[in-house]
């Protein structure tokens, strides 16, 4: 409770001096022939939210955030007579399966409202089935096969690749966005037999990654003096004992794994699997499919619970944030989601779940080597950016997943007290100094922080 009183406080104190308040917010938004996709259903949804904030910081960075992913980031056209949409990161010009999902998610809501974005995000989907059908290990994808900076990775590399780093939740994200515009618009016109081939290999995928048998298909090195961005052992990463959980050679902060069997991407396997066996019991009508989707979700839930949950000497039993399989365990979180504090807002577990309630509660305090305070904020981080720097997609993941009013305020005061008046979300900022930042471009945080604005409206 003294954690949250200090963060609270901190929080009170950073939106009372925030550097940009009383100033004349002007629109950081391209000029509107200069944007990538226009949607009149997400104008009229800034218009109605903006209109129902009165602290106008608040509604600049909405107004500048939420749309960001269409303003700047989106290529819409068609491509086999099907829609198509290939969407960057922002400051790279590549595609990441992740990524992708997570910037367009806040606008599956409105699909039913505007026909150009319903399309627009049914080719998010059919874009992504392509990248899974090209290669189920790689992470981050070209518009064509151009090749790029990563050519020369030991890897299987190919020209359409951008990055191959396997990371269970880049197939996770594909079915969660492949179910959520399905939940949102009735539209089953994406599961068409190449979707239907893209899910099986998915399946076939995480199977592979039980290692049950042997080791699998993917190895993966790099040449670089960042140990981080290469696996040790030949490409397969350290160790792991057979027992129904899948590995991960790397988080989705595309840092390697210390212990491959990444418990908060093998969760969200779990609500996917489930999420495929809805689709192809209700929409589908291949119970066979089905049932195999359900069988395996079951066997890594199981192996979770009996290999993750770990007794902590201050928290109590609580989700490890990485296994082995053998009885070692990694105490931490990371920002990049899938993390262990946005179990809830995957669909993994309730706010209220005892078991992530203790785990929350280590995840933002001190015994999480990666939650840091300091004169500028407090918040989860990870080793990506480096020590001290704090990402506000953890603050916005902590928000989203809180039962505080409180907290939840906090979280905005320190959102707003943090951009360095720019009007948009970054990757990370120093805990002592809020104008050192990294990327000023970073959609996915953008859009995120429109959907917690969204959500708190």
């Amino acid at each position: 409770m003294s954690t949250r009183r200090v963060f609270l406080q901190a929080a009170a104190g950073a939106l009372a001096v925030s550097p940009a308040r009383g100033a004349a917010f002007e629109s950081r938004r391209p000029p509107l022939a200069e944007r990538k996709f226009t949607s009149d259903a997400v104008e009229a949804k800034i218009k109605h939210v903006k209109a129902r904030l009165t602290d106008p910081e608040l509604a600049w960075l909405f107004e500048n955030c939420y749309p960001n992913t269409l303003d700047t980031t989106v290529r819409y056209g068609t491509l086999d007579g099907k829609p198509d949409t290939f969407v960057i990161t922002g400051d790279i010009d590549a595609m990441w399966l992740r990524d992708s999902t997570a910037q367009v998610w806040p606008y599956l809501p409105l699909a039913h409202e505007d026909q150009k974005l319903r399309s627009l995000l049914a080719g998010v989907v059919n874009r992504q089935t392509r990248c899974v059908l090209i290669d189920p290990y790689a992470n981050a994808f070209n518009f064509g096969p151009t090749g790029g900076e990563w050519s020369h990775d030991r890897t299987r590399m190919k020209p359409e690749l951008h990055e191959r780093k396997w990371e269970i939740d880049s197939l996770c994200y594909t079915v969660r966005l492949a179910h959520g515009y399905w939940k949102a618009t009735g539209d089953t016109s994406c599961f068409d037999k190449q979707w239907q081939s893209a899910a099986a290999l998915i399946v076939k995928t995480f199977r592979e990654q039980q290692r049950k048998e042997n080791r699998g298909p993917y190895t993966f090195q790099r040449i670089t003096a960042n140990p981080s961005d290469s696996l040790p052992q030949g490409g397969y990463g350290n160790p792991t004992r057979p027992c129904g959980l899948i590995n991960s050679a790397f988080r989705p902060s595309d840092d390697a794994c210390i212990f491959p069997f990444l418990i908060p991407s093998n969760l969200f396997a779990v609500t996917a699997l489930e999420q495929l066996r809805e689709i192809h019991t209700a929409a589908l009508g291949n119970p066979s499919f089905a049932d195999e989707c359900h069988a395996l979700a079951n066997e890594v839930r199981q192996a979770v619970d009996k290999y993750a949950r770990v007794v902590h000497d201050t928290h109590g039993e609580i989700y490890a944030y990485e296994v082995d399989g053998y009885g070692n365990h990694l105490f931490q979180d990371d920002a990049n989601v899938p993390s262990l504090l946005a179990l809830p807002y995957l669909g993994c577990c309730a706010k209220d779940d005892p078991l992530y309630l203790r785990t929350r509660a280590f995840v933002l305090s001190g015994d999480n080597p990666y939650f840091y305070r300091g004169t500028a904020g407090e918040g989860l981080g990870g080793p990506h950016s480096g020590l001290g720097m704090i990402w506000p997609l953890g603050i916005i993941t902590r928000a989203l997943t809180s039962r505080d009013s409180k907290e939840i305020s906090a979280c905005l005061a320190e959102l707003k007290a943090t951009h360095a008046g720019t009007g948009f979300m970054h990757e990370s900022f120093s805990q002592n100094d809020a104008s050192k930042f990294t990327r000023k471009w970073f959609a996915w945080a953008n859009t995120l922080f429109g959907e917690l604005v969204l959500s708190v409206a």
